[in-house]
């Protein structure tokens, strides 16, 4: 279980670590534009993206899992 745990945080920081080093211009200006969207609308957001995460992650343990 853990190493699944330290699987999943390793691979978050590789995509986010990847944003960073690719492209901050662009990160600077995508912060800038999520600040302008109504707090409403990006809680919204975070609940589809953390279902959809939830999905995935449903779908690879049980498609392609023990």
């Amino acid at each position: 279980m853990i190493t699944h745990i330290l699987l999943a945080i390793g691979l978050v920081m590789v995509v986010e670590g990847l944003v960073f080093a690719l492209a901050p211009s662009r990160l600077e200006e995508l912060i800038k534009a999520i600040a302008d969207i109504p707090p409403e609308t990006r809680r919204l957001l975070g609940l589809g993206c953390v279902a959809f995460g939830v999905f995935l992650v449903w779908l690879a343990k049980g498609a392609f899992g023990n």
